[in-house]
């Protein structure tokens, strides 16, 4: 049963290879050769992530944590207590903390981009993702509609027998017991 993409592509997709996406073209070629298309898209993409994209999204998972958010906010009461109450009129940052508020936005113009940088990267995983999953599930859905015809043919070649298997039974019980003529055999 030689079959070619064309001939998968008309009969399950109703569409001609011209009309087909190349993922859908790999799919029916997959189909054909009986091969998973199924793989492991997080090693695939780890292994083209630079020092950089890991480093970026590493910071963006401790920035975005409660952890840092609550050692963060230790952090700015700290600052605050110390050189407001604690160390009064000799304090390093006096009220209204312009040191601190530097601080803070120098932080804020670094974290933000490295962030954004790693957000990006999450949304090109999921596009990679997603395109992976409709692969799956389009050969899942090849492979199901390719049972479908198997078992239909199995039924019709079932029923084309048992139609043959009956004819002859009826051909044997003719053979064995004539048809009944009006007059009955006499005792």
């Amino acid at each position: 049963m030689n079959k070619s993409v064309a001939d998968l592509a008309g009969r399950w997709l109703t569409r001609t290879t011209e009309n087909l996406s190349e993922v859908e073209h790999k799919v029916l070629q997959s189909a054909i050769d009986r091969k998973a298309v199924s793989r492991n898209v997080n090693e695939s993409v780890e292994r083209h992530e630079s020092t950089g994209d890991r480093l970026a999204d590493g910071i963006a998972r401790i920035g975005g944590s409660w952890n840092f958010i609550l050692a963060f906010l230790a952090f700015l009461v700290v600052w605050t207590g110390l050189n407001a109450w604690l160390l009064g009129r000799g304090s390093f940052d006096p009220y209204p903390f312009i040191f601190l508020n530097l601080i803070l936005s120098m932080l804020a113009a670094i974290q933000a981009p490295i962030i954004m940088m790693s957000q990006n990267r999450q949304a090109e995983r999921d596009r990679i993702d997603a395109a992976h999953d409709y692969a799956v599930n389009l050969k899942a859905e090849i492979e199901i509609m390719a049972l479908h015809e198997k078992l239909d043919e199995i039924r019709f070649q079932e029923i084309i027998l048992l139609r043959e298997q009956l004819r002859e039974l009826t051909e044997q019980v003719g053979r064995i017991a004539p048809p009944a003529s009006g007059n009955a055999p006499a005792q």
